[in-house]
């Protein structure tokens, strides 16, 4: 008997390590859905993942989880608010519920707080939403989703992009981090904003503008001439260093390429920034600091646009609470760093950090240049010296955000590509897994010389859709040739101008959680992410309160 009860007990041990070595032996770990990226679409992908009743790793290059909704942009671009359900309106729900306690209103009184927001109020009483917030109250929230539900992250976990990625039968079985760490799983999810997990395995895409003969489209690739925001040369602004004289050279920033046919592709892609949070108050700010090898002379072009009269600095100084500001780029010389990424998407990661820091530098020396240089009119310097980084946002890093705004970078060529006819409603959508409403929202792509020896911004394009649009299952999945296991909820199969609607964070969450749902599906029916029955994944997304349809 005795010897029958230790045999008994060595199978119970033997079988209790087995299930643990399942998840966890020495830097090896197994889940049945792996998630690669901290984005804010990462998060709610893995928190549907658990409420469907499976297991989950998330492997963040991020230390700070959230991406740009916790990184600055705080002014939400929502467009039509109808459309954004499921865990992406939770998201704004819990929002509004962290602003609804009085400890939410710090360094401002909630009733002074102007309540503005992007064609509705910021706080909407009747949906208890809030869409504009402060990057710490977003940070937060995402945490919260991940400790209620959880959720084993590895943070400053990078991909080992050349040989990371093991693939079986045209399955993807294992990823490997750069620090040795291996994770297994059956379905995997790439939601960075780069798409580094899909490039890797083998997953075809584009990078830069396609033809408008690409998808007959008529907003995609080169726009000279074109102006429909403030984001342009509105006088005749000469670009060398000395007015008028080419043979003095090209100030800085300025392109001394030749600019292409309308319509062509190219390798252009739309301008990063950081979407700064700027403070107001003077117990709450620090002073912008006079960067390292700060330059006034490379801010010549904007002496320039001040001196033609130009008055619009203050204008995409959004509001959001506390006396902050979610600032974007506004004019024709601004925080977009115009032209000075387009190695970004296919760089490493040591390229991708100078050209992270290059960005930064330019930043930080415009809002120095901004506070401090004479050839700035004394007004607006008056008024930048009421402003400065805030002491409560970012404190690991000195006030700046961690998370620069990849607007564009790569985008997959998947089963479907979403362009600009599904977006303007020229052709209908099938299997929708969410929904946009945005504008066709492109930011500049590059500064030339015209012919006529001015200096000019193109690739700006601001299109509205009549009507909110639907978003195919197809557009996130890869070609079945390409991979079986994989769904691309953030760099998914788009057009480079359909994506400037497709890119709003809110879009992002609900993408996230459609495509965890899908991977659960694939799982339960052990079938490829191509083969998912759509009326089941229809079902239980519209049980899960996302929105599909008009």
């Amino acid at each position: 008997m005795r010897q029958i009860l230790r045999l008994i007990t060595i199978a119970i041990f033997a079988f209790s390590f087995s299930s643990c070595s399942a998840e966890k032996t020495k830097d090896s770990y197994n889940a049945d859905v792996i998630i690669y990226g901290g984005t804010s679409g990462a998060i709610t992908a893995a928190v549907q993942v658990v409420k469907q009743g499976k297991t989950v790793i998330v492997i963040s290059p991020d230390k700070h989880l959230g991406g740009l909704s916790s990184g600055g942009l705080g002014f939400t671009d929502t467009g039509n608010k109808s459309v954004i359900g499921g865990l992406s309106r939770e998201f704004y729900h819990r929002v509004y519920m962290e602003y609804d306690k009085p400890e939410g209103w710090k360094w401002q009184k909630k009733e002074d707080y102007g309540n503005k927001g992007q064609g509705t109020p910021a706080m909407d009483g009747t949906d208890r939403t809030m869409w504009i917030f402060e990057p710490h109250v977003a940070e937060k929230i995402f945490e919260d989703f991940v400790k209620e539900n959880n959720i084993k992250i590895y943070r400053d976990e990078w991909l080992d992009r050349a040989k990371g990625v093991t693939k079986k039968d045209g399955k993807i079985i294992s990823i490997k981090t750069l620090s040795g760490k291996t994770f297994t799983g059956k379905m995997f999810i790439d939601a960075t904003y780069e798409g580094d997990l899909m490039a890797a395995a083998g997953v075809k895409y584009h990078v830069g503008r396609e033809a408008n003969s690409v998808y007959n489209e008529e907003w995609d690739g080169i726009q000279p001439e074109v102006f429909q925001h403030g984001h342009y040369f509105q006088k005749n602004i000469s670009p060398y260093k000395i007015e008028g004289d080419p043979k003095s050279g090209l100030l800085p920033y300025v392109s001394a390429e030749k600019i292409g046919e309308k319509g062509a592709g190219d390798n252009k892609i739309q301008a990063y920034c950081f979407r700064m949070c700027l403070s107001g108050n003077p117990d709450n700010r620090i002073p912008f600091p006079k960067p390292t090898g700060y330059d006034a002379s490379k801010y010549e072009l904007l002496a320039r646009v001040y001196k033609a009269g130009w008055t619009e600095t203050f204008n995409k100084y959004d509001p959001i609470p506390n006396k902050k500001t979610d600032t974007n780029n506004h004019g024709p010389f601004s925080t977009d760093f115009i032209g000075m990424n387009y190695d970004y998407p296919d760089a490493t990661y040591e390229r991708r950090k100078e050209i992270i820091k290059e960005h930064e530098l330019y930043q930080k020396g415009l809002m120095y240049y901004l506070s401090n240089d004479s050839k700035v009119p004394a007004d607006v310097r008056k008024e930048m010296n009421n402003w400065g980084l805030p002491k409560d946002e970012f404190k690991d890093n000195g006030g700046w955000p961690h998370q620069i705004y990849v607007r564009e970078a790569r985008r997959m060529i998947g089963q479907e590509v979403m362009t600009e006819n599904e977006t303007l409603g020229k052709k209908a959508v099938s299997e929708s897994v969410g929904m946009g409403s945005y504008s066709l929202d492109a930011h500049n792509a590059q500064r030339y010389v015209k012919a006529d020896g001015f200096v000019q911004n193109e690739g700006d394009i601001g299109v509205h859709p009549k009507n909110p649009y639907s978003i195919s299952y197809a557009s996130i999945i890869p070609k079945k040739e390409d991979c079986l296991n994989l769904l691309v909820p953030v760099c998914l199969s788009s057009s480079h101008i359909a994506y400037g609607s497709i890119r709003m964070e809110p879009v992002f969450m609900i993408l996230g959680q459609s495509a965890a749902t899908a991977a659960v599906q694939a799982i339960d029916r052990n079938v490829s992410v191509q083969e998912v029955d759509y009326a089941k994944l229809k079902e239980q997304l519209l049980k899960d309160k996302q929105r599909l349809e008009l």
